[in-house]
């Protein structure tokens, strides 16, 4: 290339036209190369299958599905189940696929090949999904993706039913636990309500109502006591009088018998008794003498002594001896005297059986009034208790809620009515190969050659620094020109020198036109 040099269009052309031969023969070879490559290249084949999920036959509102997820997160997980090396395996031996890379390499290396070059799942908008399939021979690429689809449909429907079988079963197990921590809790609030009965604050009613009866009832004996106790004084009092009476009568006939002889030396024994008796009433009921009194003492002493003496005398005394005789008069008062006596002692019952009832009324009180103040501490345990207990059902039905549920949907899997697959387009038997592009590599190698010879016409033009005009050399050279000499060649070199052109035109414009004729053949033959 001549320093300073600018090309023109009319430069261009010239060049062109100059080395014409640089483009046509590369275009041409490069061309007619790419056309022979891309028709020896191996037809690949593509089939398809197209999978559509179709909803359960019964309506969500009834019956819920155990899964939720959609297709295009299931999507992968299922393809990894598919496409797992046991069951490639399996296809590739029983369609006898990858003879070649079978023969000269290895199962997991065809395997690879199959899983990641020549198997295709996609998802398509909404709920179903594609799976391709590509190979050489378009019936075996039919086969393998009609059977890919049934292994999607099968195992899908197979993990579906395992899926809500397992679910079931969990929850079948977490039910039972559920059910264990419910039956320890009633047993915990059986125990509780067992040991604290009575403390209970739904008992809290009935205890004060039945501390009221026991007070009542304690006021009531207390009221009996009183009572018995006036009627006791008012009989003590009346047989205090009897005896006095008795005790002015014995003294009066005491003193006309013996002449005013004192009673309680000259009479008989059993008068002496009976004066006795009425002089020990006397210091007790009149004088109110206590029992520690020396006279009280000495009475009671006379009284025991004579009453030995008279039981002595009464033994002594003959069978048919008359006893002495007893006025009517005395025989009343007599009577009386001892049923005041009895009277006195049934009061002192009625006094004692009150007490006692009082002393067991109110140890009823007692225990009343005890489970009475233990009952906030009882409700604050039971509290606790019964939430407990509330949470561990509500979780125990929320289980067994879901256990019905899951059972359900079990059922409508193994009867094939809940969520499908369904075979929405089969896998047909390909018309065409999808690839190799021959009309696209075939201009692709047009290109290329025609890239090759632009490029050899460009650097051979930048290595050529030879002058082609004189405008050429007086431009770039600056120097005035004297004159132009012809190049002079005789009549024999200049037609040694045709020849030579021409038979390289001939060679090179056959060559061309062969390429050209395998280009043109190739394009006829890849439409």
């Amino acid at each position: 290339m001549l320093p300073g040099k600018k090309y023109k269009p009319e430069d261009l052309l010239s060049i062109l036209k100059r080395r014409y031969w640089l483009i046509l023969v590369p275009f041409a070879v490069v061309s007619a190369g790419a056309a022979i490559v891309a028709h020896y290249l191996p037809d690949v084949y593509s089939s398809t299958a197209a999978i559509l999920l179709v909803p359960q036959q019964v309506p969500e509102s009834y019956v819920k599905s155990a899964v939720t997820s959609r297709i295009e997160d299931r999507l992968p997980a299922i393809e990894q189940e598919i496409l797992s090396r046991t069951k490639l395996e399996n296809i590739i031996e029983e369609l006898n696929l990858y003879q070649k890379e079978r023969r000269t390499g290895i199962m997991e290396d065809v395997v690879e090949q199959m899983r990641n070059k020549d198997t295709d799942i996609k998802a398509l908008k909404g709920d179903a999904f594609t799976v391709t399939y590509q190979g050489s021979d378009p019936h075996t690429v039919q086969k393998v993706a009609e059977r890919l689809a049934s292994l999607f449909i099968q195992e899908t429907t197979q993990d579906r039913t395992a899926l809500t079988d397992s679910t079931s079963q969990f929850l079948e197990s977490s039910l039972a636990e559920a059910r264990r921590r419910l039956q320890d809790q009633e047993a915990k609030l059986k125990d509780y309500r067992i040991k604290y009965s009575g403390q209970l604050p739904t008992q809290l009613e009935g205890n004060l109502q039945a501390l009221g009866n026991t007070q009542a009832a304690i006021r009531s004996e207390e009221d009996e006591v009183a009572r018995a106790a006036a009627q006791k004084l008012i009989i003590q009092r009346q047989l205090a009088d009897l005896q006095s009476d008795a005790n002015a009568a014995t003294q009066t006939a005491g003193a006309v018998g013996q002449g005013q002889t004192d009673v309680l030396k000259t009479g008989t024994t059993a008068q002496r008794l009976q004066a006795w008796k009425d002089q020990l009433a006397n210091l007790q009921l009149q004088q109110g003498l206590s029992d520690i009194h020396p006279n009280v003492k000495a009475a009671k002493a006379m009284i025991a002594e004579l009453t030995k003496q008279l039981d002595t005398e009464a033994m002594a005394r003959p069978v048919s001896a008359d006893p002495t005789p007893v006025s009517p008069v005395d025989r009343a008062r007599d009577k009386k005297i001892a049923d005041y006596k009895l009277e006195e002692e049934f009061q002192d019952k009625q006094i004692a059986a009150a007490q006692a009832e009082i002393k067991r009324l109110k140890g009823i009180s007692s225990d009343y009034e005890q489970r009475i103040a233990q009952v906030p501490n009882r409700e604050s345990e039971l509290t606790e208790l019964m939430r407990d207990y509330a949470t561990v059902t509500a979780q125990y039905n929320s289980l067994e809620s879901r256990k019905e549920e899951a059972d359900l949907a079990a059922s409508l899997e193994r009867r094939q009515i809940g969520e499908q697959f369904k075979l929405l387009d089969a896998a047909r038997v390909p018309e065409k190969p999808i690839s190799p592009n021959r009309p696209m590599l075939n201009a692709l190698g047009m290109l290329i050659g025609l890239a090759i010879g632009l490029g050899l016409v460009a650097v051979t033009e930048y290595r050529d620094s030879s002058f082609k005009t004189d405008d050429e050399v007086t431009r770039i050279l600056a120097l005035p020109v004297l004159a132009v000499v012809p190049l002079m060649q005789s009549q024999p070199e200049r037609q040694k020198n045709l020849r030579r052109r021409l038979l390289t035109e001939c060679v090179l414009a056959t060559g061309v036109l062969g390429c050209l004729a395998v280009l043109v053949y190739a394009f006829i033959k890849s439409r």
